[in-house]
């Protein structure tokens, strides 16, 4: 009875996790698709000023250094990924990264 529990459990978690996920992707929207890929490791500003970025040492997406870098280096680390960060061109269109891109690039205007 007890693992029937624990399955239920996990079925309901990863469901609500599909559920609240899907969204956002459906959205398309950078703000929404930062959120939800993001954020944990970046920080919802994009300073990585979170547990896992200070760990990982990752720089402040706000920074002159990352702004500087052309949209399409900034997809192309957010498509293949890079050191500790994933890759996300299985889970995220062109159109989703570039949409991430932007996004970035307003973080930095919030700084």
């Amino acid at each position: 009875m007890n693992k029937w529990l624990v399955r239920l459990s996990w079925a309901g978690l990863l469901l609500t996790v599909l559920l609240l996920d899907t969204p956002a992707l459906a959205r398309g929207d950078g703000a929404s698709l930062y959120k939800v890929k993001c954020a944990d490791c970046h920080g919802a500003d994009g300073s990585g000023n979170t547990a896992v970025g200070k760990s990982l040492k990752l720089r402040d997406l706000r920074s002159a250094d990352i702004q500087k870098q052309p949209d399409e280096e900034l997809a192309a680390v957010t498509a293949n990924g890079k050191g500790s960060m994933p890759a996300y061109k299985d889970e995220l269109t062109g159109d989703q990264i570039r949409q991430l891109v932007g996004f970035m690039r307003q973080l930095a205007k919030k700084k």
